[in-house]
């Protein structure tokens, strides 16, 4: 017999096709978000489960799962929504899909940097509203990135990425990791031993580490207060990493000049008082959101399953 595998969210196509072929898949059509109780309801009978970062698996969560999980496979890089203690005591085997996101979140950096740079939300709704009167030197003036210096906190694979696409617009690269990198992945990078050390030099700064305890509300009010006068703040990590009310404070003032944000606190639920921001450019949680990357996820989390059903080591095992 397959293995049964509960899908929480519907999935592209050629992943749902793949499953069909090589599992009994428990499929989500209308891609309906789930409570924990429907995902447990659900889960009767099925050997894996494969979610996204939308559904929390919680220690709770995880102590009513049916005995028959063994396995949960993310579709995700970020893992944070699962209590992966309680998953180890419990037994269960956790994966995730590293790599495969690198590019997309990377272009989707430099897009949040561009956009909040060159005040594109202000642009685009003067035009849709037909605000948009005349041209002059004086109007829509943004922030040019050539040649500024780009801070990363977080250089990963997605940090590295951004980092080398940043270079086509001749920026100086500065990085805060847990641990400097081999100097072959540096390319002539600056490494800084604390955020604190990094925020003077951050013209603008962007922030790919993982969600944790100890990055929680990483960029807070002190550590905005280092960064130069004018400075742009980009997120595509995860909303935790960024203290909401310190950061507001800072674009409401004019210390920070812009930010570009693609992940929230609470999210869909954000802060209100991003949306009355004019200087935020914002998106909606996209940044592995191409048609290439989503594909390399699924297929990424089934290798998982498939290593896990064989016998072997998964690949990406987190817990």
């Amino acid at each position: 017999m397959k293995p049964v595998v509960l899908v929480t969210r519907k999935l592209p196509d050629a992943v749902e096709d793949r499953l069909r072929r090589e599992y009994e898949p428990i499929l989500n059509p209308d891609d309906t978000l789930y409570t924990s109780d429907q995902i447990i309801e659900r889960a009767k009978g099925a050997d894996a489960i494969l979610p996204c970062h939308t559904e929390k698996f919680t220690a709770e969560v995880i102590a009513r799962l049916p005995e028959s999980v063994r396995v949960i496979a993310n579709y995700s890089v970020g893992y944070d929504h699962v209590d992966t203690e309680a998953a180890t005591a419990r037994g269960l085997i956790v994966t995730n899909t590293p790599e495969v996101l690198s590019d997309a979140t990377a272009e989707l950096t430099i897009m949040l940097m561009l956009g909040a740079a060159r005040r594109a939300s202000e642009g685009e709704q003067l035009v849709r509203s037909r605000q948009w009167k005349d041209w002059s030197p004086s109007f829509m003036v943004g922030t040019q990135m050539t040649g500024k210096r780009l801070g990363i906190i977080g250089f990963g694979r997605v940090g590295r990425v951004v980092a080398r696409r940043a270079r086509g617009f001749d920026m100086q690269i500065h990085y805060h990791n847990r641990k400097r990198v081999p100097t072959e992945f540096e390319e002539g990078a600056v490494y800084h031993e604390t955020c604190e050390q990094l925020m003077p030099h951050c013209d603008f700064l962007t922030i790919h580490c993982v969600a944790s305890p100890e990055t929680t509300k990483l960029l807070n009010a002190e550590r905005i207060a280092l960064l130069p006068d004018g400075a742009i703040v980009v997120n595509a990590a995860r909303g935790v990493v960024i203290d909401d009310e310190a950061l507001i404070a800072a674009l409401k003032s004019g210390k920070l000049a812009a930010a570009g944000l693609d992940v929230y606190n609470d999210e869909p639920d954000i802060h209100p008082q991003y949306r009355k921001l004019p200087n935020v450019f914002l998106m909606p949680h996209i940044g592995s959101a191409t048609k290439e990357t989503r594909d390399a996820m699924g297929f990424r989390a089934l290798d998982n399953l498939d290593a896990f059903f064989a016998g072997r080591e998964p690949r990406d095992r987190v817990a």
